[in-house]
């Protein structure tokens, strides 16, 4: 009885470190990631921005598609202000061989992505953010030397219809960390496909 009692402490301790990833407020350990062009790349790279707009996304994920041109305009809007998108492919491709590197590197190709898209093949940064979807949305502010998560969730509140949307959550963060002003909303909830775990 006390060995399972002892096991069951062990157990819990373990899940208190493990934790559920990233909390709004928390400081992001820099990480270095495979990019469909074949180099590396980290946050540090990153001298002169402000923040940054981390998206875990996918290729096959319907949500994720649904959400392409809208991932590509944030870049757009956003990267020349400070923010640039990093988009982070986190699917085991055992489970889902749409989502491995070289159909990474062609999906980029073909929809133009003006942003890195990478290859979290070990799936250990997903674990460490605590995403659990694609799309998973994820901003950083810089302050001093660290970035420190400012929003966790969703796009916007329509995944069908962009011009529905009358909640555009990573636009109206991003929009308050550039005024200086509070961020209305901290946090959603990620809608989209679940992350397909190693097993």
């Amino acid at each position: 009885m006390k060995s399972i009692v002892v096991l069951f402490s062990i157990l819990f301790i373990n899940l208190a470190v493990l934790g559920d990833g990233y909390k709004v407020g928390d400081p992001v350990k820099d990480f270095s990631l495979l990019n469909v062009n074949g180099k590396k790349v980290s946050l540090s790279d990153y001298k002169k921005a402000k923040g940054f707009i981390i998206v875990f996304t996918c290729n096959h994920c319907p949500f994720s598609q649904a959400y392409e041109t809208r991932i590509l305009e944030l870049d757009k809007k956003y990267a020349s202000k400070g923010f640039p998108v990093i988009a982070i492919n986190p699917n085991d491709e055992a489970i889902v061989p749409d989502d491995s590197y070289e159909n990474m590197k062609a999906r980029s190709s073909e929809k133009k992505y003006t942003f890195p898209y990478l290859h979290d093949e070990s799936q250990e940064i997903a674990k460490i953010f605590g995403a659990t979807r694609t799309p998973h949305i994820f901003i950083l502010k810089k302050e001093g030397d660290k970035n420190v998560v400012k929003y966790i969730g969703a796009i916007d509140n329509n995944t069908e219809d962009p011009k529905m949307a009358d909640q555009k959550y990573v636009e109206n963060a991003v929009d308050a960390i550039l005024s200086g002003k509070e961020i209305g909303t901290t946090e959603t909830k990620a809608i989209g496909c679940t992350i397909k775990w190693k097993q």
